[in-house]
């Protein structure tokens, strides 16, 4: 004999899953987030390969004074076989526009096919640090500092 009709008979269904619209709710959550997240993501990327060029010219600025304690002139620096060869770098070209006897400039040149075009960065003899130009978007062109972020500020 049966006791129990729900033994027997399962006349309730348990589905488990998710419906459309919960699914639909994540994908819209998802998208929202990603819509903030990844503008500031990309700026945070960018401001860390701006970093080669600081670095770099900070690095090479060094280099020039000591080869004019050595040679009483910047004239033939930057030049291969010195020793103060110019600096290659992954973002930036670097050249070194200005060699005279008593003063120097290195620039920075931002690289279009890695994410820095538009971004120009010097120095000069007189630890001068300048921004020429910066790239879309950012402010600062004409700045006696290295810009460092978007806004403009150093």
């Amino acid at each position: 004999m049966i006791q129990n009709c729900k033994d027997t008979f399962s006349f309730h269904r348990q589905y488990s899953g998710f419906t459309l619209i919960e699914v639909m709710v994540v994908v819209a959550i998802i998208g929202i987030l990603s819509a903030i997240a990844m503008p500031a993501y990309n700026g945070y990327v960018l401001r860390g390969k701006l970093t080669e060029a600081f670095a770099t010219l900070a690095d090479t600025r060094v280099k020039l004074e000591q080869y004019y304690q050595d040679n009483r002139s910047y004239a033939g620096a930057c030049a291969t076989g010195t020793s103060v060869p110019l600096p290659t770098g992954k973002y930036f070209v670097f050249s070194c526009p200005t060699l005279s006897t008593t003063a120097f400039s290195v620039v920075a040149t931002g690289v279009a096919a890695q994410g820095t075009g538009g971004f120009v960065y010097t120095i000069n003899d007189a630890n001068v640090q300048g921004t020429s130009t910066v790239g879309s978007g950012w402010s600062g062109t004409g700045a006696t500092c290295w810009v460092r972020r978007k806004d403009g500020s150093c």
